[in-house]
């Protein structure tokens, strides 16, 4: 795809600190991509789901060059909606940024540039949106990426576990497990970690706890 005419539907461009995965708390350049194919129950950016700023690839590199980053995450919506998002994700990755992507696994990772760091998503029951997992996308993650779980309730809980054990997710990547804002309490989820030792790690969404909801941090 040729990177100058490729243009991408942009909901924001903003700076904050990362709240969520192994890059918690480094200072990070966000890049919400317009559009999703899924509705999770429990969804924090559902004002990402339509409208956006048509942006060329060169004018977003712009843009994040100008907070000053290492650390870059794409994200949604869903980015993999977009077909340029790889070509953005290879840019941004050539621009000398250390990348993550954040997706919700429903849509294929192949071709996804070597060097970002895949945060992808299992959707679970109490989601809504289970039947949309794509478990090949498993066998395309290395060590460095995330496989993210949002729990909503005890049930959530025992699908994933029964996930984890079932198909050794923690062979492909570390995986985080994340209580449902307003639906299940993290010092519960951190309880039934320790309780069933399981291989996961406990995430707690650092921007909520600092800022609510609100949008651009």
């Amino acid at each position: 795809m040729n990177e100058a005419a490729a243009r991408l539907r942009v909901t924001e461009i903003f700076h904050s600190l990362q709240g969520e995965g192994l890059a918690v708390g480094e200072r990070t350049a966000f890049v919400r991509l317009t559009g999703c194919p899924l509705r999770c129950r429990y969804c924090d950016s559902a004002y990402a789901f339509g409208g956006g700023t048509r942006l060329s690839i060169p004018a977003i590199l712009e843009q994040v060059a100008a907070y000053q980053v290492r650390h870059v995450c794409v994200t949604g919506g869903e980015p993999l909606a977009q077909p340029a998002c790889r070509a953005l994700l290879t840019a941004l990755c050539d621009a000398g940024h250390l990348v993550s992507l954040e997706t919700a696994g429903a849509l294929d990772l192949t071709g996804v540039d070597p060097r970002v760091v895949k945060v992808m998503d299992l959707k679970t029951p109490g989601s809504g949106e289970v039947h949309r997992n794509r478990y090949e996308n498993l066998a395309l993650l290395t060590p460095q990426d995330q496989i993210k779980i949002v729990l909503c309730d005890e049930a959530d809980y025992r699908w994933a576990v029964a996930q984890v054990h079932a198909r050794g997710l923690d062979r492909y990547g570390t995986v985080l497990f994340s209580a449902a804002a307003g639906e299940l309490a993290p010092a519960q989820l951190a309880d039934w970690i320790l309780r069933d030792r399981l291989p996961v790690r406990l995430q707690v969404q650092l921007h909520k706890l600092l800022w609510g909801d609100a949008p651009g941090r």
